[in-house]
C-alpha cells in the first residue's frame, strides 16, 4: 500500500527535524521503517509487588503504596525530595535530585499512588530514586495499570528531540492510528491456520501495545515466521529463476584426465565425503542447468582436490576452468598446490594475480582466449574485461563471502552459457546460517579428514604455565619439526594488556639461541617481497619457529609444522582460532594447538577456550560461535546484505526457520510460478517487494 512509503516526517508529532534525527540515527525514512522498529524488551506493569516482596536484585518494579509524607533536605548540590510511601506490608524511600519544586506540587498525601522505578537499598531500607509516578485514579482502577510496556532503542541525539523510549512509543501509537486499517495480509490464511499464527494487523498491534505475554509471544512468532519464510521464499524463488534461464554446460564423459588423475596420481585415497561431493557435481553438471553448488569443508579436509578432479572433469569435456581467491597468498598456494599434484604436461595451467608481470600476463592471456591454456588461477584479476576463455566451463570460487554479488556474476559472462559455479568455503557455517545465506545453492559438506591425519591435540595454559609451552617447543623441534607463535599486536600498545610479537621476538631469541635455532618473521607491515622470503625460509626448514601476526591465518601449508601457539588466545574469535589451529596438522605426525591466556578470564573467553579444547569439528565451533556473536558478526554475513533480521535470531529461532524453509520448499513444488489463487497474495508481496529479481537481473 502507498500509505507505508510515506515520508516520517508527515506522521503526527514528527515533522522535518525529528525527521532528520530519525534518518541519521536509526535508519527510519517511511511509515514502513518505523512500523518494524520493534521494541528490544518489555518492562512488565502486569502486576502489582508488595512492599515486603522487593528484593536487591529486582529489575523495575511496579507498587501500589499510600504517600504518606515529603520533604526537601540539604542544600546546593546535596538538595533532595525526599517521600515516605506505605503499603500493607512495609514503608519505602522514594528521592528525586532534579526538578524538585515541579514534583513537590503535583504531590497529594494520603492519596493512592501507582509508583515504578528500579528499587534499591540504603542501610538495609527499600528505596527507589527518580520513579515514575501516577496517582491511582478510577480509569487506572478499571483497566487496573497493568501492561507490558514496550521499550525502544534510543540514542542521545534521539533524547535531545524528546525521542527517548516513550517518545518513539508516542509516534508509534500514532502510526497504528494513521495506518492500522490499511494493513494487509501477506500469507496464506492455510499457513496462518496451520501455525497459529495471528493475522499480520494483530502481530503489528501486539508487538508494539502487546495485551499480556501470552499474546506478545504469538506475535513475535507470527512476525518471525513471516520474515524468515520471505527470506526462504527469494533464495529458492531465484533458484528456481536460474534454472529457468540459465542452461548449463553437459559434462557428458568422465575422460582420461579424471581418470588417470585418480587412478595414478591421486596423492592419497579420497574420503567417503570426498566422493559423495564429487558425485554431487558429477551429477550437477550432468542436468544441463547451470550447477550452483557450495562445498563446505573444515580446515585440511581436502576441498582443493574435489576442485581440482571438478576442473579436470570440464576439461575432459572440451571446457576451461577457472578458480578465483580473494587474495594473492591464497591464490598463489592454490596454484602450488594444483602444481605438486600434476605432472608438468598433464594440463596447462597458469596463475593471473595483481603482480603477474606483463609479459606473462600476455602469453596468458593469449593462450586463454585460443583455449591452450586449461586451467587458470588467480584473484580478482579473472574478472577483469580483458580476460577472455575460449569455452570456460566451470568457475571455482574460495572463500566466496570476500566477493561481492557483482564481481561473482562477472565470471558468469565469461562464457555464452554461464559455468558451472563451484564455491568453496574454510570457514564452517551453522546450518540455520547457511540455509539464510546459502539457501539458493545446493549444499555439500566435507565432514572427514583425509586419511593418516590425526586430531590436533588442543591445551589450553595460563601465563604462569608458561615453561611447559616451552618445553613443547623444545621437543617438537628436536624430532625436526617446525612452530608457529601467532601474536595478537606488532608492538606494545599502551592501551591494550596484550603480548605483542616484538616482545615476544626477544623472550624467544633467549629461550632459542643461535645458531641451533633460527626464527623466522612474518606480519602485515613488512614488505610483501620480505614477507615471501620469511615465509619461503619456513617452507623450506631453514628456520624452526616462525613468529606471526594473524596474516598467517590462510595461505601457509607446512605439513612439517606441529606445534600452534596462539597468545593472548582469550582476545580472538572461535573462527579465527580454528582457522590458525588449522595451520597444523597437515601431516602424518601428531600436533599440538597451544592456547596461552591470561590467569582471569571473561566469561565467554572461558567458553571459547573450553570449546576449542573439547572439539576439532569447524561446525560444532561455529554453532557456539554463532551462539556468542550472533549472525552478524559471523565473518561475511554483514555484507550479504540478506540476513537484516529485524526480530528473527538465528541461534534462538532455528526451528521456525527449519518450519518456513519446509513451507517455502512445498509451494516452490506445487507452485513455483505462485499462480494458484491461494498464492497469488504470495506472488504480489514477492514481486511488490523483489522488482530486481527478474529473469534478465540474475546473473
Amino acid at each position: 500500500m502507498q500509505i507505508f512509503n510515506t515520508p516520517i516526517e508527515y506522521l503526527k508529532g514528527v515533522g522535518p527535524q525529528r525527521a532528520e534525527v530519525l534518518k541519521k540515527e536509526i535508519g527510519v525514512f517511511t511509515y514502513q521503517d518505523l512500523l518494524h522498529y520493534y521494541p528490544f524488551r518489555y518492562i512488565d506493569k502486569t502486576r502489582y509487588y508488595k512492599i515486603n516482596e522487593i528484593g536487591f536484585d529486582f529489575p523495575l518494579v511496579q507498587i501500589l503504596v499510600r504517600l504518606k509524607s515529603f520533604e526537601v533536605i540539604g542544600e546546593k548540590q546535596s538538595k533532595r525530595l525526599v517521600a515516605r510511601v506505605v503499603d500493607e506490608t512495609g514503608e519505602l524511600e522514594l528521592v528525586w535530585f532534579k526538578g524538585l519544586k515541579w514534583i513537590e506540587k503535583t504531590l497529594k498525601i494520603n492519596h493512592l499512588y501507582v509508583v515504578f522505578g528500579k528499587p534499591t537499598f540504603f542501610n538495609g531500607k527499600p528505596q527507589m530514586a527518580h520513579p515514575e509516578m501516577e496517582l491511582f485514579s478510577k480509569e487506572s482502577k478499571e483497566r487496573g495499570n497493568l501492561s507490558l510496556q514496550p521499550v525502544y532503542s534510543s540514542t542521545e541525539k534521539l533524547k535531545q528531540f524528546s525521542l527517548d523510549s516513550k517518545g518513539i512509543q508516542k509516534l508509534m501509537s500514532n502510526l497504528l492510528d494513521t495506518v492500522f486499517s490499511e494493513i494487509e495480509e501477506v500469507l496464506p490464511s492455510y499457513i496462518l491456520e496451520k501455525y497459529k499464527l495471528l493475522s499480520r494487523r494483530d502481530a503489528l498491534l501486539q508487538i508494539h501495545f502487546p495485551t499480556n505475554s501470552t499474546v506478545l509471544s504469538r506475535a513475535q512468532a507470527t512476525l518471525k515466521f513471516e520474515e524468515l519464510f520471505f527470506i526462504q521464499l527469494k533464495l529458492l524463488k531465484i533458484k528456481h529463476l536460474r534454472t529457468l534461464k540459465f542452461k548449463g554446460n553437459v559434462f557428458a564423459t568422465v575422460g582420461n584426465k579424471f581418470n588417470y588423475f585418480y587412478e595414478n596420481l591421486l596423492p592419497f585415497q579420497l574420503t567417503g565425503a570426498q566422493k559423495r561431493v564429487l558425485k554431487e557435481i558429477r551429477f550437477d553438471s550432468q542436468k544441463g542447468i547451470q550447477m550452483n553448488r557450495l562445498v563446505q569443508g573444515d580446515v585440511g579436509s581436502g576441498k582443493t582436490v574435489v576442485a581440482l578432479m571438478s576442473m579436470l572433469l570440464a576439461i575432459d569435456n572440451g571446457f576451461q576452468a577457472c578458480m578465483m581467491a580473494p587474495t594473492e597468498i591464497l591464490a598463489t598456494q592454490h596454484y602450488a598446490s594444483i602444481k605438486s599434484m600434476l605432472p608438468d604436461d598433464f594440463v596447462n595451467i597458469a596463475l593471473l594475480t595483481g603482480s603477474t608481470k606483463k609479459k606473462d600476463r600476455k602469453k596468458i592471456l593469449e593462450d586463454l582466449v585460443i583455449g591452450t591454456l586449461n586451467i587458470l588461477v588467480g584473484t580478482h584479476a579473472l574478472i577483469e574485461e580483458t580476460v577472455v576463455f575460449k569455452h570456460l566451463g566451470l568457475a571455482v570460487i574460495d572463500e566466496q563471502h570476500r566477493f561481492g554479488v557483482e564481481q561473482r556474476a562477472k565470471l558468469w559472462k565469461k562464457n555464452l552459457i554461464p559455468p558451472h559455479v563451484l564455491v568453496m568455503t574454510a570457514t564452517p557455517i551453522p546450518r540455520t546460517l547457511a540455509m539464510s545465506l546459502y539457501g539458493d545453492l545446493d549444499v555439500s559438506v566435507i565432514n572427514e579428514l583425509p586419511a593418516g591425519r590425526k586430531p590436533i591435540q588442543t591445551i589450553h595454559l595460563y601465563e604462569n604455565q608458561r615453561l611447559r609451552m616451552f618445553g613443547y617447543m623444545r621437543r617438537e623441534i628436536a624430532k625436526g619439526r617446525q612452530v608457529y607463535v601467532v601474536y595478537p599486536l606488532i608492538q606494545e600498545s599502551a592501551k591494550l594488556d596484550l603480548k605483542n610479537l616484538q616482545d615476544g621476538i626477544e623472550v624467544l631469541s633467549r629461550e632459542f639461541p643461535l645458531p641451533q635455532y633460527k626464527i623466522s618473521i612474518v606480519h602485515g607491515q613488512l614488505k610483501p617481497d620480505e614477507k615471501e622470503f620469511e615465509m619461503q625460509r619456513f617452507i623450506k626448514g631453514q628456520t624452526q619457529i616462525m613468529v606471526a601476526t594473524t596474516v598467517i591465518e590462510v595461505g601457509v601449508n607446512v605439513p612439517n609444522a606441529s606445534v600452534m601457539i596462539i597468545e593472548n588466545a582469550e582476545r580472538f574469535g572461535l573462527s579465527q582460532l580454528h582457522q590458525l589451529r588449522g595451520r597444523v596438522g597437515r601431516g602424518s605426525e601428531q600436533s599440538f594447538c597451544i592456547l596461552m591466556s591470561k590467569d582471569k578470564l571473561s566469561k565467554e573467553g572461558k567458553v571459547r577456550l573450553e570449546t576449542m579444547v573439547k572439539t576439532n569439528d569447524g561446525f560444532e565451533i561455529s554453532e557456539v560461535d554463532l551462539q556468542l556473536r550472533g549472525p552478524g558478526d559471523i565473518e561475511g554475513t554483514q555484507q550479504s546484505g540478506i540476513l537484516d533480521l529485524k526480530l528473527a535470531d538465528l541461534t534462538q529461532d532455528q526451528n521456525i526457520l527449519h518450519e518456513a524453509r519446509k513451507t517455502v520448499l512445498e509451494i516452490m513444488e506445487a507452485d513455483p510460478e505462485l499462480q494458484n489463487a491461494e498464492h497469488q497474495i504470495l506472488g504480489n508481496f514477492f514481486h511488490k517487494h523483489n522488482t530486481g529479481i527478474t529473469l534478465d537481473k540474475i546473473s
